[in-house]
């Protein structure tokens, strides 16, 4: 069973921590504030995961979850991540993160940033419409009636193949929406972004491949 290493503890990120410690991966977790912030989560995750620097969870993952702001993703360290897939869970808000002109005027997907920076990495988009406390109830057992399909983006198949394996273990189906430049499409205020959510964000609403495609399809620029 593969290790996952995950840069940034957040809300996305402490969930896939949890939902891979139940499937039976090892976890190492980072932050920027340095390992001794995690010991809560950490106790809370159990003997499969340990804290660590951003550096050490990028050096011992053999799948690396990242989930830091946008204008953080220049300072993920690129050596340590050279080959390895990435999962890119990052979402693009001026209103908390400022305006990049780049993401303004959609010349470049959060994602395709990414990888320019981890250059030598695989990186695949995902987890990136589905609220944290969604995410964590909607995990279902392979062959649920009830299961949700999450898209992924990414310009290498056997990354996103991967990924897929990972993502089906954690609870989840997937649907491929094609390389990193079409991951504008459940970006925030398309229709894929809030397809899980009912009323309100917190409230967990299924979504199978074919709902998902639909919401896909039906974003524009």
């Amino acid at each position: 069973m593969w290790t996952v290493g995950i840069i940034g503890s957040g809300r996305i990120g402490g969930t896939v921590a949890r939902l891979a410690v139940a499937a039976g991966y090892s976890v190492v977790i980072s932050n920027s504030r340095g390992p001794d912030t995690l010991a809560d989560l950490v106790a809370e995750l159990g003997p499969r995961a340990r804290a660590a620097t951003p550096a050490e969870a990028a050096e011992t993952g053999d799948l690396v979850v990242l989930s830091i702001p946008v204008r953080a993703c220049t300072e993920v360290p690129v050596e340590p991540l050279k080959g390895k897939i990435v999962i890119d869970t990052i979402n693009y808000d001026p209103r908390l993160h400022g305006h990049i002109a780049e993401l303004d005027n959609a010349s470049i997907t959060t994602s395709e940033m990414v990888q320019e920076h981890l250059s030598a990495s695989h990186v695949v988009k995902a987890f990136n419409n589905i609220f944290f406390q969604t995410l964590r109830t909607l995990a279902r057992p392979s062959g649920a009636t009830d299961r949700t399909a999450l898209p992924i983006a990414g310009d290498d198949p056997d990354a996103k193949a991967e990924v897929s394996r990972f993502l089906d273990a954690i609870g989840y189906d997937t649907v491929d929406a094609g390389s990193l430049a079409e991951g504008w499409r459940w970006q925030p205020g398309t229709p894929a972004h809030v397809v899980y959510a009912g009323e309100t964000v917190q409230v967990a609403q299924p979504g199978n491949a074919e709902k998902v495609r639909d919401a896909l399809a039906a974003a524009t620029r």
